[in-house]
This record gives structure tokens, sequence and C-alpha cells, in this order.
């Protein structure tokens, strides 16, 4: 009995040891990629993080995660999270978006574009854009002169994928710098004309020269924040609502060993007035409980 308690002992052990250095290896790979990439992770914070992360040995894919983080939310702060093997495969066999929508008020002079969260693959990118864009009230928008302004909303934008938001409004921003990432070292700029290629192609549309008012309010968040920033510092662009979330940050993701998915904040968004968002909401020109009457109120005197 004895022997066979030894024998099975044996067999188990190595096993254990290889799931224990999977988990170790789990953690140090996560140090290493917030180390290079997350946003806050410098300075005395950071190293103490990251010193206490690496010391520890965890004994399942459980404690090693729940090490993972702790040190994620110094490196990364508030916009940054793991999500587990199970809920990628859900998010990516689920269709995770809506399509955009586009109205008249009830006097048919101001045109309503309604922009709502987006995850999805590139034929549902270019299918939310071009539902704006190909719209027939917005392909006749410049030779319909009873058409005063035009309202976009993004109140309950949750988020998602920037770029096929940016691309279903972009005839109403000017070509040049929409957006940037200030990372740790340096600044990435984002315009116009890249953003709508990646989700169009070479296919292009016609700048719209129009009065454009904006609704957010506490769940305009990250991407939908995004899409509120590129509008940032025009001349004919008045905000309405509540203050958004304050998830004005940007993300990159990293697959872990067990399928789960690392997402860490990498940048802070910076509008075209150079001004930095990242973690505070953003508060609106006009702060109103009726947005939306408020909006069509200053574009019709516009």
């Amino acid at each position: 009995m004895m022997k066979r308690i030894i024998l099975l002992l044996f067999f188990i052990c190595p096993t254990l040891s290889f799931c224990y250095a999977q988990n170790i290896e789990d953690v140090r790979k996560a140090i290493d990629i917030m180390d290079k990439y997350g946003l806050f992770a410098k300075g005395p914070d950071w190293e103490v993080a990251k010193k206490e992360a690496l010391a520890q040995e965890p004994e399942s894919v459980e404690q090693a995660r729940d090490i993972i983080k702790k040190a994620l939310k110094v490196a990364g702060g508030k916009h940054s999270f793991i999500i587990s093997s199970d809920t990628v495969n859900k998010y990516n066999s689920e269709v995770n978006w809506q399509m955009p929508s586009v109205s008249l008020n009830d006097n048919g002079d101001i045109l309503i574009i309604t922009i709502p969260k987006f995850g999805g693959n590139q034929d549902m990118a270019k299918a939310y854009a071009e539902s704006v864009l190909e719209n027939h009230l917005v392909k006749t928008l410049k030779d319909n002169s009873s058409i005063k302004g035009v309202v976009i909303d993004l109140r309950n934008n949750t988020g998602g994928n920037m770029y096929p938001m940016i691309a279903a409004v972009h005839q109403f921003l000017p070509k040049g710098k929409l957006i940037g990432f200030k990372r740790r070292n340096h600044t990435v700029w984002y315009n116009n004309r890249s953003v709508r290629e990646v989700v169009l192609g070479k296919k292009e549309y016609e700048h719209i020269d129009m009065p454009v008012a904006i609704l957010t309010n506490k769940r305009t968040i990250s991407s939908g924040e995004v899409v509120l920033i590129c509008f940032r510092g025009l001349k004919n662009i008045r905000s309405f609502g509540s203050a958004t979330a304050g998830y004005a940050s940007g993300n990159s993701s990293f697959f872990l060993s067990d399928g789960s998915k690392l997402v860490l904040t990498t940048g802070c968004d910076v509008a075209r007035t150079n001004e930095v968002f990242c973690d505070d909401p953003i508060v609106p020109d006009v702060e109103t409980d009726n947005p939306l009457e408020d909006a069509i109120s200053w574009l019709t005197g516009y």
C-alpha cells in the first residue's frame, strides 16, 4: 500500500509542479506586459506592486488572476481589467451591437443620429457605419435646405470599437487629426482619413458643414467618449446632457495562456485642443435634464 502511495505522489507532483510553473509564468508574463505598456506602470507605487506580484507563487489559476488584477489596477487604472476565456468566447459568438438610427424631429428640420456601442467584426463595422452614411436623410442633407442642424446622440453608448462609430459621423468632422492617445512617452494621433479607411476602405464621403449638437450622459463610456472628444474645439459644436463616465482612455488587449484576455490602459485621450482626458468625467457645454429638447432649440436658433 505504501509503495502505491509513493508511486501515486511521484506521478502527481510533476503535474502539480507544471501547473504551479504555468501560474507563475502567467503572472510574470502579465507583469511584463504591464511594465512595457501600462499607462501608470512607473514610479514607486508600480515598483512595489510589481515586486509584490513577482514574489508570489500562485497555486491555482484563480490565485494567479487575483495577483494580476491587483497589479493591473496600479499599472492601468480603473479602465483595465481581465476577461475570462468563457466570456471571451461568449463575446465572440454573440452580436454585441446594434445599428445606429437616423431620424428627424417632429418638425422635420433637425436630423437625429443615435450612435450606440459596437463590438463586432470588419463586415459588421462597415455595415454599422454605412447604416448612417448611406441613409437617404444623410445622403441628401447637403441639398436639403430645411434641415437646420444635426444631433448626435451618444447617451448610453458604453463603448467598444471606436472606428465604426467615428466613421459613421466622419462627414461632420474636418479633415486632419481627430484624436490623440497620450502614451507614457509619446502621443499617437489619428486623422479623419485613416479612421475612415479602416472601416470603409478607399470610399470617400463629402464633408458636411453643419452645426452639430452632441448628447451625453453618465453611460457615455470609453469609445463613446472618444467620439465626443473628436468634436472638441470645433466652432459649430455644442454638447448637452450630463457628464460622461470618465473612461476617456485607450486600451490594448493581450491574451494569457488559458485564453483569458488582459485589457490594459495604454493611453489617455487627447483632443485637437491638446486637452488631455483620462479618468475624469467630461462635462457637457450645457448641463440639462432635457438634452434633446435643449439641443434642438439651440440648433433651431443657430
